[in-house]
Parts: C-alpha cells; sequence; structure tokens
C-alpha cells in the first residue's frame, strides 16, 4: 500500500467551554481529494458528517480530557491535542496516522495568536466577542485541513484590525462640496506658486 502523501493532517479544530460544555467554534474539515464511501482506510474522511454525531464527539471528547494532566490523547480512533485557556479547551484533531508534533504545533499556535489579538484574555466571553478574529485566526493557521502557518506573531498579524489611530485622522476632513472645493483651491494655488518658482 502506498503512504499517504497528502497535505491534509487536520480533521478538526475545537474550541468548547468547559463550564457548560457548549461550542464556542468548531470546524470540521473534509480532504479535498478523499472518497467519501468508505472512512476507515481513509484518514482525510470526515467521520462526523452530522452535527448531532460532532456533538457526541465533543461531549464524550470533553469528559475524557477534563481531569487530562497530559496534552495528546488517542480518542475515537483519531489523534487529539489540546490545551486548556481559562475556561475554554482548544483541539485539533488529526487522523491516527498523524504526526502529533505537527498538530501540537498548530494548537499551541492557535493558542499564542488568540493571546496576542485578545490581549491574554482568552476566556469564552472574550471569545464570543471577537468571534471574527478567531474565525480568521483559525482560517489562517489551517485551510481545508491543510497547515498554513504556525508563527503567532505572523497568524496575529494577518488577522489583526487596523489601528484606532488611523480610523480618527479621517474624521478631520471634509468630504462635502465646499471640502472639496477647498481642496481644488488649495492644489491651483500651491502650483500656482511652484510654477512661480522655476
Amino acid at each position: 500500500m502506498a503512504p499517504n502523501l497528502s497535505l491534509f493532517s487536520v480533521n478538526a479544530i475545537l474550541i468548547l467551554s468547559t463550564d457548560d460544555r457548549s461550542r464556542i467554534l468548531t470546524k470540521y474539515y473534509n480532504a479535498p481529494h478523499s472518497l467519501p464511501s468508505n472512512t476507515s482506510q481513509n484518514p482525510g474522511a470526515n467521520p462526523y458528517p452530522t452535527v448531532k454525531e460532532q456533538k457526541a464527539f465533543e461531549k464524550g471528547l470533553l469528559e475524557k480530557t477534563n481531569k487530562q494532566s497530559s496534552d495528546i490523547i488517542l480518542y475515537d480512533g483519531r489523534i487529539v491535542v489540546f490545551k486548556m485557556e481559562g475556561d475554554v479547551m482548544i483541539y485539533v484533531v488529526g487522523g491516527a496516522e498523524e504526526n502529533e508534533i505537527l498538530l501540537f504545533g498548530v494548537v499551541l499556535a492557535l493558542r499564542d495568536s488568540l493571546s496576542i489579538l485578545l490581549k491574554n484574555s482568552t476566556d469564552k466571553r472574550t471569545l464570543i466577542e471577537n468571534y471574527d478574529l478567531v474565525s480568521l485566526a483559525i482560517d489562517e493557521i489551517v485551510d481545508d485541513g491543510i497547515i498554513l502557518e504556525v508563527d503567532p506573531v505572523v497568524v496575529a498579524s494577518r488577522v489583526s484590525r487596523p489601528p484606532a489611530q488611523d480610523v480618527t485622522n479621517i474624521k478631520g476632513v471634509d468630504f462635502s462640496e465646499q471640502g472639496v472645493m477647498n481642496l481644488l483651491e488649495f492644489g491651483k494655488n500651491k502650483l500656482a506658486e511652484r510654477m512661480r518658482q522655476m
């Protein structure tokens, strides 16, 4: 049998609340080149196609990892690496044949980039309030199960909002008709002044 030469390595990224065992953000991936018929021989196929199956998997995963001291387990035939941050658990799920160190790099990149983006306040409330940043950070790290970037500083710089001081500078500009006329007159005067200097 030929070795798996695919870039696809992440089956799911889950962010779950440990308080009320609710989903904050979950993304399940299917390999773009996988055969949908046989999931046992196809590590790229999503074994949890329905929401009901996904929630059952997540519930069992939370119960299994709630009191764990390690950061990696084998659960339901999948390698799961995880980190706890405040009142949330961040999981990265890969196939049983996947490299654990690679998956652990993804979970660390996600944790550290969220810490940078959310200013060390990675809890359920902050994640929900900044859902757009969290989703964009995950998309910058993993795209369709393929790991793109694991440097948290690069991820945070691609995801972060523009600085607020740049937005406030625009408030002083007059975009009314009179303001445009004043700008045009100012330009004419500067051009005439330059022409006289030559």
